[in-house]
């Protein structure tokens, strides 16, 4: 009989089955168990290296991060921004007279005509509110429709809403009371309640033909 360990097939003794002692094979150190009667396989350590299977080699993608043993595609890329414009729309009842301290009666007379009435004359305007501003990733919206009805509502049923324009609001007190006036004045008074770059545009159609478009313009541009 031959003495435990010499036999060519891989057995070990009592002392190496614990991976202690010379008698334990190589391929049995590093938790590779040979099939009964097979010939362990030859495995040459370089030292100071630590190697593995090569069944165990990892086939994960790259990029990819394990999880429990599985393989996780990495995130996706975040959606670019979009921004967006929203208009309100509302109409509001005034009178008024196109009269301006500057010039004498006559040439008012001659610059406003029948809108220089001293009894004054009325219009229902109507008014489109536009904002922009990226589309909240969470609610999908750039304003709630509910804060921008509040705020136009402040801004500018409250004020000019079945108003005198030139004696009710002191605006208007020695600014003569055009649309494009109007339109000015009702920016100006926006800006108090909304987001600071949210407000876009103004839109008043004194009646529809005659429309004032203002968007925060202090002077035309030079040439």
């Amino acid at each position: 009989m031959q003495a435990a360990g010499s036999h060519p097939l891989c057995r070990a003794d009592a002392a190496g089955a614990r991976g202690r002692g010379r008698g334990a094979p190589a391929a049995q150190a590093h938790g590779v168990r040979p099939e009964p009667g097979r010939r362990c396989p030859d495995v040459t350590m370089t030292p100071g290296a630590r190697t593995r299977p090569a069944q165990a080699q990892s086939l994960e993608p790259a990029g990819s991060r394990l999880v429990s043993g599985a393989a996780m595609p990495p995130p996706p890329a975040r959606a670019p921004a979009r921004t967006a414009r929203v208009s309100r729309c509302l109409s509001f009842s005034a009178c008024h007279r196109l009269h301006s301290k500057s010039l004498s009666d006559e040439e008012n007379l001659k610059l406003f005509g029948k809108c220089n009435n001293p009894n004054g004359h009325g219009h229902n305007y109507k008014v489109a509110v536009t904002v922009r501003g990226e589309i909240d990733p969470t609610s999908g919206m750039v304003i709630n429709l509910t804060d921008l009805k509040e705020h136009m509502q402040k801004a500018i049923m409250e004020p000019l809403d079945h108003k005198n324009l030139d004696k009710d609001v002191p605006y208007f007190s020695d600014v003569v009371s055009t649309t494009e006036n109007v339109a000015v004045y009702i920016w100006e008074n926006l800006q108090k309640h909304l987001p600071a770059g949210a407000l876009y545009k103004v839109k008043v159609y004194e009646t529809d033909q005659n429309i004032v478009v203002y968007k925060g313009e202090e002077r035309v541009a030079e040439k």
